[in-house]
């Protein structure tokens, strides 16, 4: 694997646009079952670190985005199809089963986990198929 054939705009572009995504999932579409589910109030989001929270989530989404690219140069022939397989593949098995773990030993609602680690699904197909497609 090497690091300089990745191609580093595709990189920030994936990583973009899974915080976009993130801002739909939990804004319009999950955001108030999210809110319920986890106790969490309007008052509570406002009162965050709102850079650390954006900054920090920002710059993971780099880190998935960079090392999703350098897995996906395994792959002989990479293509929006292989890409958005992988990521999504990626997210199913590692991502949504962690969460699943962790979910069942905090005992929390089925709902959550399929709001999360749906979210985490999409994402990271949408990130693979947005490298894939962009090699």
């Amino acid at each position: 694997m090497d690091l300089g054939s990745i191609n580093w705009l595709a990189v920030l572009v994936s990583a973009v646009s899974a915080f976009v995504l993130g801002g739909i999932w939990y804004g319009p579409v999950f955001g108030k079952a999210w809110q319920r589910m986890e106790g969490v109030t309007d008052e509570d989001i406002q009162g965050g670190n709102t850079p650390l929270i954006f900054g920090g989530a920002f710059v993971l989404n780099l880190v998935m985005a960079s090392s999703l690219a350098l897995l996906l140069q395994l792959h002989p022939a990479p293509g929006l199809g292989s890409g958005l397989a992988a990521g999504g593949l990626l997210g199913l098995a590692f991502i949504a089963t962690s969460y699943g773990i962790s979910y069942l030993f905090s005992r929390k609602p089925l709902t959550l986990w399929l709001i999360d680690a749906g979210y985490m699904v999409v994402f990271m197909a949408l990130m693979g198929a947005i490298l894939g497609a962009w090699r």
